[in-house]
C-alpha cells in the first residue's frame, strides 16, 4: 500500500513537471560549451547549468542544460531523419551524465522499484550499462528515482536527447563528421572490435559532458515511432502520437555501425523488447 501511495504521488510530480516546463520563457538562449566542472555535488538548490549533480548518494549523476534552440534532424541522409526543422527548448533541464548502469540498477531492485536485475550477458555488470530491458523497465526506473528523491524524473524526449547529444553542433557526431578511431563504441569504431558494451565514461564526454550519446547502447525516448519529422512537435516534448507499440530509440550501439551513431539517427522498436543492446538514461525536470 505504501508502494501505491508513493507510486501515485509520483505521477503527480511528474506531470506538474511537464506543465511547469512548458511554462518556460527563455527559449533560443545561447549555447557553449560546458565549462570544466568539479564532481558532482548534492543538488540543495537549482542547479546551474552544465552543473553535474546527484539527487542521492547513489543516483545517477545528471547534468543540467539550459533552455535552447536547434536544428533537429538532417535534409540529406536518411528519410527517418527528415525534415530537418527548428526546435526551441524553453525550459532547463537535467540529463545524465552517463546511461544508467547495473550498480544504479541494481539499488533500485534492492529498493523494491525494479523488478529484477536483467542478464548481462556474461559481460560483467558494476559501471556498464545496463542492458535487456524494456522501455516500460526504464520508465519504472525513472518513477522510482521521483518517489525517492521528490524531483519528477523520466525519459527524456526524442527532441531533449538530441539537444543533449548535439551539444551545440551541427555536424555528424559532436566532434565532427568523421567517426575517427577510437571515440566511440561500435561495430566499426576501433581496429578491434570489443562485441559488447564498454564501462560508461570509457570514452571523451561531448562539448557538454556527457558521454556515450554515441554507441554503447541503444536508448529508449518517451516518443512514439513515426517514419519521418512532418507534423513533429517543435518544443522540446515527447510526440505521443504515431505507432506507439514501438518507441524511438536513440545513440547506436556496441554493434551496431558508425553511420547509426551520428547525432541525428533514429532508431525503433517494440516496446516490449530488451536486448543485449538496449539501454537508456534519464532526466530530470528543473523547477
Amino acid at each position: 500500500m505504501a508502494f501505491i501511495i508513493k507510486y501515485t504521488r509520483a505521477l503527480c510530480i511528474v506531470a506538474l513537471g511537464f506543465v511547469l516546463a512548458a511554462g518556460g520563457t527563455r527559449a533560443g538562449a545561447e549555447t557553449s560549451r560546458a565549462p570544466d566542472a568539479p564532481p558532482p555535488i548534492l543538488a540543495a538548490a537549482t542547479p546551474k547549468p552544465f552543473q553535474a549533480f546527484k539527487d542521492c548518494s547513489q543516483c545517477p549523476t545528471m547534468i543540467a542544460l539550459p533552455p535552447g534552440a536547434f536544428t533537429m534532424g538532417t535534409n540529406g541522409r536518411y528519410r527517418a531523419e527528415r525534415p530537418a526543422h527548428p526546435v526551441s527548448i524553453a525550459y532547463p533541464y537535467a540529463i545524465g551524465k552517463y546511461e544508467v548502469t547495473f550498480d544504479e540498477w541494481a539499488v533500485c531492485v534492492a529498493d523494491g522499484g525494479c523488478d529484477k536485475i536483467p542478464d548481462d550477458h556474461g559481460w560483467g555488470r558494476g559501471r556498464r550499462p545496463v542492458i535487456n530491458v524494456t522501455w516500460q523497465d526504464a520508465r519504472d526506473y525513472a518513477l522510482w528515482l521521483s518517489v525517492k528523491t521528490h524531483q519528477s524524473y523520466r525519459l527524456p524526449s526524442e527532441a531533449e536527447w538530441e539537444y543533449a547529444a548535439r551539444a551545440g553542433t551541427t555536424s555528424a557526431y559532436s566532434w565532427g563528421n568523421d567517426i575517427g578511431v577510437g571515440r566511440a563504441n561500435c561495430r566499426n569504431c576501433a581496429a578491434k572490435i570489443s562485441h559488447k558494451t564498454r564501462p560508461v565514461g570509457s570514452y571523451k564526454p561531448n562539448p557538454w559532458g556527457l558521454y556515450d550519446v554515441h554507441g554503447n547502447v541503444w536508448e529508449w525516448t518517451q516518443d512514439c515511432w513515426n517514419p519521418n519529422y512532418k507534423g513533429a512537435p517543435r518544443d522540446g516534448s515527447p510526440w505521443l502520437k504515431g505507432a506507439c507499440q514501438n518507441r524511438v530509440m536513440r545513440s547506436g550501439s556496441w554493434y551496431y555501425f558508425s553511420k547509426n551513431l551520428t547525432s541525428a539517427w533514429r532508431f525503433k522498436n517494440d516496446a516490449r523488447v530488451n536486448s543485449y543492446g538496449i539501454g537508456f538514461r534519464v532526466v530530470r525536470d528543473i523547477f
